[in-house]
């Protein structure tokens, strides 16, 4: 955060960042701190630099001169705020109100009177979790059946969607990635004021944000992560004049560009002047002074760029449009001629015939919009949800994705599109080891992934395989380490046997043949000699994705030539016929296909299941799991209980890759967090539906995080035991996205396979007992060699492989039982048929 203690820019280094600014350079934190104090002449320079840069903008947007606004309701929700903000009047207590929330009906009926007027927009704002703070929001809830605040928002949102046509924006503050994924299907557009990234001003007493635990600024800027994370059209900003400082009010734009660079999802930047309200703590303070506003107003344009949306209230600036104009704004925000600025009621909207007229003696023309800002409307995947596409489609110019002014919105069913799902290049599963891929990467492969220079900024320098790491000879660490693990080899995992662990993992020549041995005993302790094997089919449904992983090369855009969708009849024919062929298992994995119907999952198990009773289905990843049930609108539980009625087995532990999110974030941009996953495996073994436990190595990680890894995997272990074996999966590189950036490593090195795979012999031992190597990424001589290092399991037949193949590897796509058997041979070991649980099967 920046620094409190500032001396202040001097006249020169003011005049000094405006010739930068006015020859296009990149402004540092010092220089856009210097402009924040531009004052007369200087002002009016920014200003004019500033309007220069919105203006190019909008050329390249195709509407030059279009400065745009919403036509919207306010629907105030809930009053009641578990926070505690020193400036607000909008949040108050149970006793003032007439019920904690508005009923369903009340909400409507402002909807549909915003209707009647041609809004467009319904605009939900709320407090925080009420529930947490206040007995009258929880009881209000629980009377009428609904969880949380949120499940409350969400039904209310679809009532409007079907009822009215309105396109609901939500405000209810601070949200997990999942509780985003559970409102996205229902809502075009959400939105939090990031507002200050000064940590002071919400943790010392008497700032304005004591005592609210969701204004932390670290727990804001995780919202806004995570709604990029998610694919949401995302609204925030800062709020001025609350006790910042010029170089704590430019960090939060920083933060701010840092965020949308990497994800690009945030549709618009507010900038907001505080306005004193009476009979608030914060209510003797001065207002934020409008040329300050105007100054940060420009500085947020030239840090943001040219292709940022940027609005400022405009019932909070007295009038002074054409000075907002000037310095560089381009939206004016949600406008209502129904409902008042519940937030600031004192300062009523200007009248849409006035604002107009005042943006026309500026020099531009304005223009409705929906709430979703044009360029996202236009581009559709991944940012609408098929549910929302024929609301959004019914009120938005097709040419220019702004309102169309004359529609008047409609309620809608809330529905998937009915459609066939299937179709595409449906033969990559065997024409990839035949004509290939069609390119070595998806067409997006410039925009989906982020900004690869903020990526690259977050990958620790502590990556796996730096120099230095490696312990060649038996030094006395090392051969400490190995007494440890001779003696108790899960006790490596415990954090005071830390550095022998890390040792271990650096090990190399003697030390790692040595670790290898050990492991192969422990594995010939627990297991006994027999190399087990699984005859299944792998089925991959759909490859079409837009969650954006970057080390992931089997996803597809819905119109890119390898994309493809499996009919669920189709699902169930390659079933049958994995059965006719000898297999007892299929397991299933797709991308998430944002068109797959909320019934699909379930359909696609009962298909197998009613043409193969006796099949296993290993189905569905974590990440599949928890998007379908947020989809779906329910619990995780109520979707697995759901799925395991339908016939689901089990599940495959995949989606792991490494289990701590600081390379989460790096290497799959939108994928769960860490404690999602942890989640959908606990609550999977807690219904009885084991899995399997992955990680994915040798990319942009370090040994730190597998030994982290490996102890997430413990835990659960611990409270479940529903894992039946642990598979560790080689990064590879070929046509990943991450590598083809120049970003990640080019897969583990030898070393760390063997070290990997005799790590988890020993840091799993009395927990998991199968340790599993993959064929399809080391080949049929590294994995015997894996066999020889601790692991007893060869995976499956697969009878298809497509993810891996995509992704480069050359080992094929299938194996016989005879070929696996061959492996096993070639490690002097014994080979026999299981089933998924590891059993014997019946077959």
């Amino acid at each position: 955060m920046a620094d409190r203690i500032d001396p202040g820019p001097t006249s020169a280094s003011v005049r000094r960042a405006l010739r930068r600014a006015a020859t296009g350079r990149a402004l540092d934190v010092d220089e856009a701190t210097a402009l924040l104090t531009a004052r007369g002449t200087e002002l009016d320079e920014l200003l004019r630099i500033a309007g220069e840069v919105r203006d190019a903008g909008l050329r390249d947007a195709g509407r030059p001169g279009v400065v745009t606004y919403s036509k919207k309701v306010f629907i105030p929700l809930t009053r009641l705020c578990r926070d505690r903000c020193h400036y607000c009047t909008f949040a108050t207590v149970p006793h003032r109100l007439p019920a904690a929330f508005l009923e369903t009906d009340e909400v409507l009926a402002i909807a549909r009177q915003g209707a009647a007027l041609g809004c467009k927009e319904a605009l939900f704002t709320l407090g925080d979790r009420p529930e947490e703070r206040w007995p009258a929001a929880r009881a209000w809830l629980d009377e009428r059946g609904y969880d949380s605040t949120v499940d409350y928002l969400r039904a209310c949102a679809v009532a409007v969607l079907e009822e009215t046509g309105l396109l609901p924006h939500l405000n209810p503050g601070v949200l997990s990635w999942s509780e985003l994924h559970r409102l996205k299907p229902v809502a075009p557009s959400m939105g939090m004021m990031l507002e200050t990234t000064a940590t002071r001003l919400w943790s010392e007493p008497g700032g304005p944000h004591f005592g609210s635990p969701d204004k932390e600024p670290a727990v804001r800027l995780r919202v806004l992560d995570d709604a990029g994370r998610v694919g949401v059209p995302f609204t925030t900003g800062i709020l001025i004049g609350i006790g910042e400082t010029p170089a704590e009010r430019v960090d939060a734009i920083f933060a701010i560009r840092r965020s949308h660079r990497e994800y690009g999802h945030l549709q618009e930047v507010i900038v907001q002047n505080f306005r004193a309200k009476p009979d608030t703590a914060m209510g003797g303070l001065p207002d934020a002074e409008l040329h300050d506003l105007a100054a940060t107003v420009a500085v947020a344009r030239l840090l943001l760029g040219p292709k940022a949306r940027i609005q400022a209230p405009p019932n909070l600036i007295e009038g002074e449009y054409d000075l907002l104009l000037r310095a560089g704004i381009d939206d004016w925000g949600g406008v209502s001629p129904l409902t008042p600025d519940h937030v600031n009621p004192e300062r009523p909207w200007p009248q849409l015939d006035e604002l107009a007229r005042q943006t026309e003696q500026a020099g531009f023309t304005l223009r409705e919009r929906l709430t979703v800002y044009p360029e996202y409307v236009r581009a559709g995947d991944p940012w609408l949800d098929p549910r929302l596409l024929p609301h959004v489609t019914a009120l938005a110019d097709p040419a220019t994705g702004l309102a169309v002014e004359a529609a008047r919105p409609v309620g809608r069913p809330w529905q998937e599109p009915e459609e066939v799902f299937g179709g595409g290049r449906t033969d990559l599963h065997t024409t990839i080891d035949t004509t290939g891929r069609t390119d070595d990467r998806r067409g997006d492969f410039d925009s989906v992934y982020g900004d690869w220079a903020e990526v690259a900024g977050k990958v620790s320098p502590a990556a796996a395989g730096v120099p230095g790491q490696t312990r060649p000879g038996m030094d006395s660490a090392v051969r400490a380490a190995l007494r440890l693990a001779v003696d108790d080899p899960a006790a490596l995992l415990e954090a005071r046997h830390e550095a022998s662990a890390l040792a271990l993992f650096g090990a190399d020549g003697p030390a790692l043949d040595e670790l290898c041995r050990l492991a192969d005993d422990v594995r010939r302790e627990a297991v006994g000699d027999d190399v087990t094997y699984v005859v299944n089919r792998n089925i991959n449904f759909s490859n079409v994705c837009y969650v954006g992983c970057r080390f992931c090369a089997f996803a597809q855009r819905e119109r890119d030539a390898d994309a493809f969708r499996l009919s669920v009849e189709q699902v169930a024919d390659r079933a049958e016929e994995a059965w006719a062929a000898g297999a007892g298992e299929v397991c299933l994995q797709g991308g998430i296909d944002p068109k797959l119907p909320v019934t699909g999952y379930a359909d696609i198990v009962r298909a197998i299941k009613a043409r193969v009773p006796d099949m296993h289905v290993h189905a569905f990843s974590p990440m599949e799991i928890v998007t379908a049930a947020a989809k779906a609108g329910v619990p995780v539980r109520d979707w697995l209980s759901m799925l395991r009625e339908a016939g689901l087995d089990t599940i495959p532990g995949t989606a792991a890759e490494i289990l701590d999110d600081d390379v989460r974030w790096v290497l799959t941009k939108g994928k769960l967090p860490a404690a999602a996953w942890v989640e959908v495996v606990s609550t999977a073994h807690e219904l009885g539906i084991r899995s399997s436990s992955t990680m994915m190595y040798g990319h942009v990680d370090h040994p730190g995080q597998w030994l982290a890894h490996f102890r997430v995997l413990a835990g659960v272990q611990d409270r479940t035991g529903g894992f039946t074996e642990f598979v560790a999966l080689p990064f590879v590189h070929t046509n990943a996205p991450i590598y083809l950036a120049g970003i990640a490593r080019p897969g583990p090195t030898w070393r760390e396979n063997r070290v990997v795979h005799a790590m988890a012999r020993l840091l799993l031992h009395g927990r998991i007992d199968n340790i599993q190597c993959s064929w399809v990424k080391l080949g049929d001589e590294g994995t015997a060699a894996m066999l020889r290092g601790g692991c007893n399991d060869l995976g499956g037949t697969l009878m298809e492989e497509t993810i891996s193949r995509m992704a480069g590897s050359g080992n094929g796509s299938a194996r016989t039982e005879e070929q696996l058997r061959a492996i096993a041979a070639a490690a002097g070991r014994p080979a026999r048929k299981r089933t998924t649980a590891y059993g014997h099967p019946s077959r």
